[in-house]
């Protein structure tokens, strides 16, 4: 099935890459794909539980969901994540 995830401090072609490295790695999810201007993570998943791993993974990256508290720990992760995937690239 087909979802999609709007979050918090997406910013860059960095954050891009973390992002679509760790939830490709997850287990049943794939076609992972994001819209940096729209902060838009879309990515198949075979069910809810799936989704639900995906926005976990999300979070503890750094980049919370349009729903979730947005910390200064959230910013701070995905300031080191957007790094990393700047430094992968």
């Amino acid at each position: 099935m087909n979802n999609s995830v709007i979050v918090q401090n997406l910013k860059c072609g960095g954050c891009a890459s973390t992002i679509i490295n760790n939830i490709s790695s997850i287990p049943h999810i794939s076609d992972v794909k994001v819209e940096v201007q729209e902060s838009a993570i879309t990515f198949n998943a075979l069910n809810d539980e799936d989704v639900s791993t995906v926005i976990e993974k999300l979070k503890k990256l750094g980049y919370p969901s349009i729903e979730d508290a947005n910390s200064f720990t959230s910013k701070a992760k995905s300031f080191v994540s957007c790094a990393t995937g700047k430094i992968s690239k």
